[in-house]
């Protein structure tokens, strides 16, 4: 799935000739500030209020989200990074940072625990 959709955000990118901004100093402000943007649905809303933002904006916060992925794909592309790879990689770190046992319903830091 990824590749399917790394290849539709790099024709859509390459036909507008757009990689010459595509840095990646450029890409990644751009991912930071899309993220921002997600962020932004969120910000100074308590708990009733997301979730009601939430109902009431799914689509924009979506759209958001789309733009995060579009640029984490440019992104990995660019750098050659398999996103899939890393992902699977990081989650095996991320097993042994936090083993269930000591984990599950805690939120501290790996470091704590």
């Amino acid at each position: 799935m990824l590749n399917k959709l790394t290849k539709k955000i790099v024709a859509f990118r390459n036909n507008r000739d757009w990689k010459q901004f595509h840095t990646p100093k450029n890409l990644a402000i751009s991912l930071s500030l899309e993220a921002s943007e997600v962020l932004e649905h969120f910000q100074w809303k308590d708990t009733d209020e997301v979730a009601e933002h939430i109902n009431s904006h799914k689509k924009e916060i979506a759209d958001e989200m789309a733009d995060v992925l579009a640029y984490l794909l440019l992104m990995s592309h660019d750098l050659d990074i398999d996103l899939q790879q890393a992902f699977n990689q990081k989650m095996e770190q991320n097993e042994m940072k936090y083993p269930v046992e000591k984990a599950k319903g805690n939120n501290k830091k790996y470091t704590e625990l």
